[in-house]
């Protein structure tokens, strides 16, 4: 092992610095000699690069040199162009049928079983709002009931409040309503939330019947409808909620842990603030956790449309047929459209902190992103906050913004979320268990009150992908079983209910 630089493939003709290099630093392996500093996680050139000649990582073409590189200095913003180029999207060519371990024989964990077959790894219940109008009614109503009032009720993970802005003031037809009315539905349905108190001010352009007989729920025991205009106002609103919720408590609390097949779990799959080590450790170490998940026959979403742009080849060549494979094409085009123009990663660039750890350009960050899902069969393409509806490997549309996609991600079943980060993003879920990856060790180090593994091991050559990847999935068992992450520790997720707006509001 070269202690100095990692080389992904032999034809690559950029290698990555472990750690910061000085000038001057000969590696005899490389026969390469550092002509500046390097940062952590930086490309080094492997070799001369002349102009116009293609930069390869993972074998795979990043960007264009626009100026001569010599053989020593760093590729980066300054010397590497973003051009996308056309790809070859081999419908369904490395599409190679599951090892599924029989069912007998399939991993554990300890459970919540629902009655509509669902098992749920917390035990929330939820106060949801149709518009922003009902959005004081329902934090007053889960504000009342502190640690000190659930005391009583040990199995009950906390009363929630899912606020958004929108509701109101948008088209009153459509996807963007469509997609806000599936949203608020699938978290309703999600097998976390034992209970729900659905809140409307009564006049809001998201009509809380036309929800209801749109998605098909119906008031019970287990759901409130509560319209603010219909009760009296804001405090009797608040009083009734209460009310509802303190008369569910005990059933909700009437719950026990038991074993339960991996089939069950459903993981979402997040990467925030990547750097140069995203794709080399915490991404395919995820990705092998994944390969074992599937194997198990669980199921995941991948998600981040933006974020797979130059890489989405990768994704299609795994689609169990052409017709999946280009829905996600389809996606693609549509965000392109989307944002002609724009000042967005999509375009070449990534978010400035990205580009510090040393990704230059969004073809880049793909090539890492796409490995978290592993190589098991692209099961189908899912648009947002559409539910996953059997075990494998699904595709949603959505944002590259990571509260947005992984509410999108939620309302379609997750019942877990693994993020992986290679700069420290401290993203929390208040209704999934979120368990951080860091990519590696120094901001693991740094920062290890938010992240749960430190996949940075695999960068100091201590731990392989395959062990890691292993080590991943025993804990995705343990904290599904309910113990705690770290950003459930620290109550991170008040604030992370955030669905996609789009469409027009006037």
């Amino acid at each position: 092992m070269n202690k100095y630089v990692i080389r992904l493939e032999k034809e690559d003709n950029v290698v990555i610095a472990r750690h910061d290099l000085e000038k001057g630093l000969y590696m005899e392996d490389e026969d390469l000699t550092t002509l500046e500093e390097i940062p952590a996680g930086y490309k080094v050139a492997a070799c001369d690069i002349p102009k116009g000649e293609a930069i390869r990582k993972y074998n795979t073409v990043i960007g264009y040199a626009s100026c001569d590189i010599k053989k020593g200095e760093v590729v980066h913003n300054h010397n590497d162009e973003f051009d996308a180029r056309g790809v070859d999207y081999a419908f369904g060519a490395d599409c190679h049928p599951v090892d599924y371990i029989p069912e007998g024989e399939r991993r554990t964990f300890l459970g919540i079983r629902r009655k509509n077959g669902k098992v749920a790894t917390r035990n929330y219940i939820g106060v949801i709002i149709c518009s922003n109008c009902a959005a004081t009614v329902a934090r007053n109503i889960a504000n009342y009931f502190t640690p000190e009032r659930l005391a009583a009720y040990p199995n009950v993970d906390g009363v929630v409040p899912l606020i958004t802005e929108q509701g109101c003031g948008m088209e009153q037809s459509g996807e963007p309503l469509a997609l806000l009315q599936r949203t608020i539905a699938g978290y309703i349905r999600n097998p976390n939330i034992a209970a729900s108190v659905l809140i409307a001010l009564g006049c809001e352009r998201n009509n809380i019947d036309k929800l209801m007989e749109a998605q098909d729920l119906h008031e019970s025991d287990t759901l409130k409808r509560l319209v603010m205009q219909e009760v009296g106002g804001t405090k009797k609103a608040i009083a009734e909620g209460i009310a509802f919720v303190e008369k569910i408590l005990p059933q909700v609390n009437d719950v026990k842990r038991e074993p339960c097949s991996a089939e069950h779990l459903c993981v979402a799959l997040e990467c925030g603030g990547s750097d140069g080590f995203s794709g080399l450790s915490a991404n395919p170490a995820l990705g092998k956790a994944m390969d074992i998940l599937v194997r198990n026959g669980g199921s995941c979403i991948h998600s981040e449309t933006t974020e797979i742009f130059g890489a989405e080849h990768v994704l299609t060549r795994r689609a169990v047929s052409e017709e999946v494979g280009r829905k996600l094409v389809k996606r693609l085009d549509f965000w392109l459209e989307q944002t002609r123009g724009r000042d967005c990663q999509i375009n070449g660039k990534v978010s400035p902190g990205n580009n510090k750890g040393g990704i230059t350009n969004v073809m880049e960050k793909s090539l890492g992103g796409v490995k978290k899902s592993g190589t098991t069969p692209l099961v189908d393409v899912l648009e947002y906050a559409y539910p996953v509806t059997g075990s494998g490997v699904y595709f949603m549309d959505t944002p590259g913004y990571d509260p947005m996609a992984s509410t999108g991600q939620i309302a379609g079943g997750a019942n877990l979320l693994c993020f992986t980060t290679g700069r420290g993003s401290c993203y929390g879920s208040k209704t999934v268990p979120v368990i951080k990856l860091a990519s590696n060790t120094p901001l693991y180090n740094k920062m290890e009150d938010d992240m749960d593994i430190n996949c940075g091991t695999i960068i100091d050559g201590d731990c392989d992908i395959e062990e890691m990847g292993r080590q991943i999935f025993e804990e995705i068992l343990i904290v599904a079983s309910g113990k705690r992450t770290k950003s459930e520790e620290l109550g991170v997720g008040a604030d992370e209910f955030a669905i996609w707006p789009i469409g027009v509001y006037a």
